[in-house]
């Protein structure tokens, strides 16, 4: 879609003003149902795409991304602009500098429709945990776009974005695109600077594309990836273009279908979709071999140890004092400061969280929890390795059921949290993970996208990316 975009700009066959002011148009009158969007940038993005045109008038080579207008979660900052991360604390902080992945996309010329919702501060799987309201799926306005990035995978199943930025910690990539029935792509731990991008857990969090097509996804995360001097976790391992190199590839590949994760708790017709998606691809020379790996099964445990713990820490620094918002009317003390800005600022999730980290890491408590979690990670960052000397990627269900509906799972955080089962494993790993569209089920008269996930080899996201194509391609 985005390169089918691009040769129609370069072409003169539509202009990058027109294309904005399409989505923008679609926005005004499709969002006030769906709630994708938090902050629409009106002016700035016509400003953009009025530059574009300018150079296209000139005659000069556009980037394949120039012109093409995008979302983004507000989670990431944007100079001159509010980033909230759906939190109260935040309601009216305007950034003042760029993410690394915003300075990325501006060298490429994207053109910015808008924040998207999320769940607060990414914390959540169905984006209900936003202080300023939930987003609706485009497919069934009763029911969940999915979280944390649940504003950025509706605004693109929705036609009110061409492609988007949300960021996975646990999942939130994969499955609200699952759910949205679009592409979600994680890339490995490292490859795109977090730099810019409000912290949930440091060493979970990671930026990527969601898109209507693999190739699309590559494309974004070509511009987006790379060393970055800002963030010393980021690693440059190669200089050539993803999407340039992406290809129909399935004959002698090997595929892993992870046995945990077609078991109890899976929705039956969520597996028949994704296995059928498989076997199609076992018919076109792909091997399909069952992996077991009985260590995934305590992932869930570790990124719940382990990611409140990260979280606390991350979200000490609203306070009250420097930024955000300061509760500081009859007050006595700066601790008063403290707590009422924090118990006003903050949700339910945000201080369940809270609670739960500094308890984590609290003395006598580090040893028996932190540190054991930190242990059971190794052994699952092996037990991927084991795997993937047997295949080239690893196979199964985005999430174990389709879309449920607003309010089901909300005063159960602890069945809200089963719901990213089969996404955290790639996060704990630090592996790279897509999500791709996979069928849909039935239900209430509705058809509910079905998402299937693949998983790669730590850097090799090519190889990744081409399976995923080559599925993709089958439909």
């Amino acid at each position: 879609m985005i390169r089918e975009l691009h040769n129609k700009l370069q072409n003169k066959e539509i202009t990058s003003v027109g294309l904005t002011k399409k989505y923008l148009d679609a926005i005004e009158k499709k969002d006030g149902k769906l709630h994708a969007f938090l902050d629409v940038l009106k002016e700035k993005a016509l400003e953009q795409a009025e530059t574009i045109d300018k150079k296209i008038e000139q005659g000069e080579e556009l980037n394949v991304l120039e012109g093409i207008p995008c979302a983004i979660k507000d989670n990431m900052c944007i100079a001159g602009t509010k980033t909230t991360a759906a939190s109260k604390i935040l309601e009216n902080y305007v950034a003042p500098y760029n993410a690394t992945v915003i300075d990325k996309l501006d060298e490429h010329g994207a053109v910015y429709l808008g924040k998207t919702n999320l769940d607060e501060f990414a914390m959540g799987s169905s984006t209900e945990n936003s202080a300023f309201g939930v987003t609706k799926n485009p497919h069934d306005h009763k029911r969940v776009a999915g979280g944390s990035s649940g504003g950025s995978a509706a605004a693109v199943a929705g036609g009110l974005a061409t492609w988007a930025l949300g960021s996975d910690t646990g999942g939130s990539i994969r499955q609200p695109a699952s759910l949205c029935g679009v592409v979600g792509f994680k890339p490995t731990y490292g490859r795109v600077s977090r730099y810019g991008l409000i912290a949930l857990a440091s060493s979970y969090d990671q930026i990527g594309p969601i898109t209507k097509t693999v190739e699309d996804a590559a494309i974004v995360f070509d511009t987006i990836c790379g060393r970055d001097e800002n963030d010393n976790t980021t690693v440059k391992k190669n200089s050539e273009s993803f999407a340039e190199n992406i290809k129909v590839d399935l004959k002698g590949k090997k595929i892993g279908l992870i046995k945990e994760f077609f078991s109890e708790g899976l929705d039956s017709r969520v597996e028949k979709a994704v296995r059928q998606k498989l076997q199609n691809a076992q018919s076109r020379g792909a091997e399909l071999i069952e992996i077991e790996m009985p260590m995934l099964k305590h992932s869930l445990a570790v990124y719940y140890l382990m990611m409140p713990s990260e979280a606390s820490s991350n979200l000490a620094r609203f306070d009250g004092i420097k930024y955000g918002l300061s509760e500081n009317d009859s007050v006595e003390s700066i601790l008063d400061v403290y707590l009422k800005s924090r118990q006003a600022g903050f949700g339910d999730e945000p201080k369940r969280r809270i609670i739960l980290g500094t308890y984590t890491l609290s003395a006598g408590y580090y040893d028996a929890y932190y540190k054991k979690a930190q242990g059971v990670q190794e052994l699952i960052k092996k037990e991927f390795a084991k795997a993937f000397e047997k295949v080239d990627v690893l196979a199964s269900p985005t999430s174990p059921t389709p879309a449920f509906k607003i309010g089901e799972k909300a005063d159960n955080p602890l069945e809200m949290y089963l719901t990213d089962a089969y996404t955290v494993s790639a996060n704990v790993g630090m592996v790279p993970a897509i999500s791709i569209p996979s069928g849909t089920v039935e239900e209430d008269e509705k058809k509910l996208p079905v998402g299937l996930q693949l998983i790669g080899k730590w850097w090799d996201e090519q190889n990744m990316l081409n399976i995923a194509h080559s599925i993709e391609q089958m439909s």
